[in-house]
């Protein structure tokens, strides 16, 4: 049904993220959770994923030796998650920037169980 269509990305930023991030994210209207808001940085990696698996949001991160592995190894395994979203260390105004050109462009679905990099979501210049 189209009704089962999720359209917007959630977001869940792990403690590599500036923990600012995701208030600046909802002050423009979409769902995001730091992982320091919901008291989670001392969880690992893994765990990190599967609690956003959990509550269906997408994972943000600068942690892409960890987590581009982590995706892979998930997809052998046949798990579900809500998506990867990586992106270098960037200035948090561009890391918000492009995060929300990302949830102005590609849907819940169109990101579940597949890992995204923030880089394609940059501004080109002419």
């Amino acid at each position: 049904m189209a009704s089962d269509v999720k359209l917007f990305i959630a977001i869940y930023t792990d403690e590599d993220v500036h923990a600012q991030l995701a208030a600046k994210i909802r002050e423009q209207g979409f769902d995001a959770v730091s992982t320091f808001e919901k008291e989670n940085d001392a969880l690992g990696d893994e765990e990190q994923l599967e609690y956003a698996a959990l509550q269906g949001r997408a994972i943000l991160t600068h942690n892409q030796q960890d987590f581009a592995p982590l995706h892979e190894k998930w997809q052998c395994e046949g798990r579900e998650h809500a998506g990867v979203i990586l992106s270098p260390r960037i200035p948090i105004g561009e890391l918000l920037r492009r995060t929300l050109r990302l949830l102005n462009q590609v849907t819940a679905d169109e990101i579940h169980n597949n890992l995204r990099h923030l880089g394609g979501f940059a501004e080109h210049k002419k």
